[in-house]
C-alpha cells in the first residue's frame, strides 16, 4: 500500500513538473517573440518607436555582428597554433642494424614564448570591448534619429493643424465681408485682400502637409518600415521643468565620461599598449616540441638484439629571432599606433566638445523662446487680434489692422510650435553626445 502510495504521488510529481516545463517554455517563447516584434500602432509612444528601431535597424544589427564577431575571436587567439602531423614513406628502405625502416610519424607542437597568449587575448577582448563601444555609439545616433524625425513629425502636424484654424478665419471673416459688401458697407478691395490671404495660407497649408510625407519617410527608415507605413501622430511633446537646470561643465563632464566613440578609443589605446608588449615579445624565441616514431621492419641477419624495434625520438625545435631590426621595427610600429589613438582621441573630443556647445546654445535659444512665446507673445498677440476683430467687424478699425494682427499671432504660434520641437531635437542631440538619458539628477 505505500509503495503504491509513493508510485502515485512520484507519478503527479513527474506530471507538474511537466506541465511546468511546458508553462515556462511557452512563457520564455512569448516574451522571445514580443521582443522580437514590436507592433506600431495609432496609440504607439516615442519609447515603442525607439524599441523597434532597436530591434529592426539593419545598421544597428551589422554593428551587433561586428561586436559579436570580435568577442568570438578572443578564444581563437587565446589557444596554442594546431599540432603539425607529418607522415614520411622512405621509398628506398634505410638499412639499419636493428632492421630496415620503411616509413616515419612525427607530431609536432609549436609553443610561442610565456605570456604572448595572453596578450594576443588581452588584445582580443580590447578590440571586442571597442566594438561595443561602436555599438552603443550607432545606437545613441540611431535613437537620436528617430527622436529628430518624431519631433519634426509633430511640428509639421501642428503646423498643418495652426494653418487650417487660420484659412478658417479666414473663410469665415471672407463670408462677413462678402455680407457687408453685398449690403454696401464693405469695399469689395476688402473682399479680394482676404480672399488673397486665405489662397496664400492654404498653399501653405498644402506645403505643410506635402512634406509630411518624406518626414514619415525619414521615420519609417530608421524603423527599417516601408517608406509609407503607417505612423502614429504625436500628440505632444513633453517639457521636462527639471532640464532647466542643464549646465555646459555637468555636460562636459558626462560627456568626457560616458561618450561611446571615447570610451571605443580608450579602449583601441589600451588594445596598442599590449600590442607593444605583445611586440616585445618578438626578441624571444617560440619553440616546438615533437615525437618522431620510426616503423621499422625485423632485421635480415636472425639473432640480432632490438630486431625490428620501432625508435622514437623526442625533439626540440627553436624559432631564433635573430633579425633585430625587423623585430625592432614591429615594436615602433605599435608604438606609433598607440599614439596615433590617443592623437586621433584628442581631436574627435575636441570636436565633439565643440559640437556641445553649439547645440547646448540652439537648446537654451529654443528655451527662452519656447518660454517668450507662451508666457508673452501669443497672448497679447490673441488679444490685440480679438479686439482688432471686434473692431473691424463694428467698423471701427480697418482691413489692414486686422490682417495685420491675424499674421502676427499666426507667426508666433507657429514660431512657438518650432522653438518646442527645436528644444526636444537639442535635447535628444545633447543625449547622444554625452551617451546618456538626461536628468536633474
Amino acid at each position: 500500500m505505500k509503495k503504491n502510495f509513493l508510485t502515485i504521488n512520484t507519478t503527479k510529481l513527474v506530471v507538474l513538473m511537466f506541465f511546468l516545463m511546458v508553462s515556462t517554455f511557452s512563457l520564455v517563447s512569448q516574451a522571445k517573440q514580443k521582443l522580437e516584434k514590436v507592433e506600431i500602432s495609432e496609440n504607439s509612444t516615442l519609447q515603442d518607436l525607439l524599441a523597434a528601431a532597436a530591434l529592426n535597424n539593419p545598421g544597428l544589427k551589422a554593428a551587433f555582428e561586428r561586436w559579436q564577431g570580435a568577442l568570438a575571436r578572443v578564444p581563437q587567439v587565446k589557444a596554442l597554433p594546431n599540432p603539425q602531423l607529418t607522415f614520411a614513406y622512405f621509398i628506398r628502405e634505410i638499412e639499419t642494424r636493428v632492421g630496415p625502416q620503411q616509413a616515419k610519424v612525427g607530431i609536432m607542437q609549436m609553443f610561442p614564448w610565456f605570456g604572448k597568449l595572453k596578450l594576443k587575448g588581452n588584445a582580443a577582448a580590447e578590440m571586442a570591448n571597442a566594438q561595443k563601444q561602436q555599438y552603443e555609439n550607432i545606437k545613441l545616433s540611431l535613437f537620436y534619429r528617430v527622436k529628430e524625425a518624431y519631433y519634426e513629425y509633430y511640428y509639421i502636424t501642428r503646423r498643418i493643424a495652426i494653418l487650417k484654424e487660420n484659412v478658417q478665419l479666414l473663410e469665415h471673416l471672407e463670408s462677413v465681408i462678402e455680407a457687408k459688401y453685398r449690403t454696401g458697407t464693405a469695399l469689395y478691395a476688402n473682399l479680394v485682400r482676404i480672399q488673397v490671404e486665405r489662397d496664400k495660407l492654404t498653399d501653405r497649408l498644402k506645403s505643410a502637409v506635402d512634406v509630411l510625407e518624406p518626414v514619415k519617410a525619414r521615420l519609417n527608415t530608421a524603423l527599417n518600415r516601408s517608406l509609407d507605413a503607417a505612423l502614429p501622430v504625436p500628440k505632444e511633446i513633453p517639457v521636462e521643468a527639471e532640464l532647466l537646470k542643464l549646465s555646459r561643465d555637468r555636460l562636459t563632464a558626462l560627456l568626457r565620461k560616458n561618450n561611446p566613440g571615447l570610451k571605443s578609443m580608450d579602449f583601441m589605446a589600451a588594445r596598442e599598449q599590449i600590442n607593444i608588449k605583445l611586440a616585445k615579445k618578438n626578441y624571444y624565441p617560440d619553440f616546438s616540441i615533437g615525437v618522431d616514431y620510426m616503423i621499422t621492419d625485423d632485421a635480415r641477419m636472425p639473432g640480432v638484439s632490438g630486431s625490428g624495434n620501432d625508435p622514437v625520438a623526442a625533439m626540440l625545435s627553436l624559432r631564433l629571432p635573430i633579425w633585430f631590426k625587423k623585430n625592432k621595427a614591429a615594436v615602433k610600429e605599435a608604438s606609433n599606433r598607440y599614439r596615433a589613438v590617443l592623437n586621433q582621441k584628442k581631436e574627435v573630443e575636441n570636436n565633439l566638445l565643440a559640437r556641445l556647445e553649439m547645440v547646448f546654445f540652439k537648446y537654451r535659444d529654443a528655451l527662452r523662446k519656447m518660454e517668450l512665446y507662451k508666457k508673452v507673445l501669443i497672448p497679447r498677440a490673441n488679444q490685440a487680434l480679438e479686439v482688432t476683430r471686434s473692431a473691424f467687424e463694428a467698423g471701427k478699425a480697418n482691413f489692414t489692422d486686422f490682417i495685420d494682427s491675424q499674421r502676427m499671432l499666426l507667426a508666433f504660434q507657429l514660431e512657438y510650435e518650432e522653438a518646442i520641437t527645436r528644444r526636444a531635437q537639442r535635447l535628444a542631440e545633447l543625449q547622444m553626445l554625452v551617451g546618456k538619458e538626461l536628468s536633474k539628477k
